[in-house]
């Protein structure tokens, strides 16, 4: 498993520690994703999570563990905490699985449905949160998944750069044997014209 990182793109309502290791004490409040997961006996990213009190005269809530099940422990993919275009949602990947968790109800959660993620990338022009699959790109925005591209590759995508509203990237073709280049619509997921 490569080394946990945090990427705060978007604003948002919460902090959150990644912890080396599970406390011997758990918090009141313990929550694993996904629920009642098998995978988490071959280990789990750790992290501790205040959510911010959503009016100020409010109490703060009380913080919570989060406890995600663990991928793969290939260096290749990726481990740590994004923010979301929700200010209230945090996403935690731990060994390229994806999880979205609402910090404001922790029972809320989505788990993105490649396994594995193999990258996260924040469009913060467009409001989404990226995750690039073996074959396809999914986006997340402010109210949750925004689109899901076609296939893309038969074996690996690249992004290779965000402008505004609009992603270039490269998708290795069977038949080929090569790269294509690709262009899609960050606001629709559509493929455009491919660039050259």
């Amino acid at each position: 498993m490569t080394t946990p990182t945090i990427h705060l793109s978007f604003p948002h309502r919460w902090q959150a520690q990644i912890l080396s290791a599970r406390p011997l004490i758990l918090p009141p409040r313990h929550f694993v994703y996904p629920r009642d997961a098998e995978e988490v006996e071959r280990g789990a990213l750790e992290v501790l999570i205040r959510p911010h009190a959503p009016d100020p005269p409010a109490p703060d809530p009380q913080p919570f563990l989060a406890t995600c099940a663990l991928g793969f422990r290939d260096p290749a993919v990726p481990t740590g905490l994004w923010s979301a275009p929700n200010p209230d949602q945090i996403c935690a990947v731990s060994g390229g699985y994806a999880y979205i968790i609402d910090t404001a109800n922790p029972q809320q959660f989505t788990m993105i449905p490649y396994r594995p993620v193999l990258q996260v990338h924040a469009a913060a022009a467009a409001g989404l949160l990226l995750f690039v699959g073996h074959r396809n790109i999914l986006s997340w925005g402010v109210n949750g998944e925004a689109w899901q591209s076609q296939k893309l590759s038969d074996e690996g995508v690249t992004i290779t750069s965000l402008q505004g509203a609009t992603l270039h990237g490269l998708g290795w073709q069977m038949l080929t044997d090569k790269e294509t280049p690709f262009t899609l619509d960050l606001r629709t997921g559509n493929q455009l014209t491919p660039s050259t």
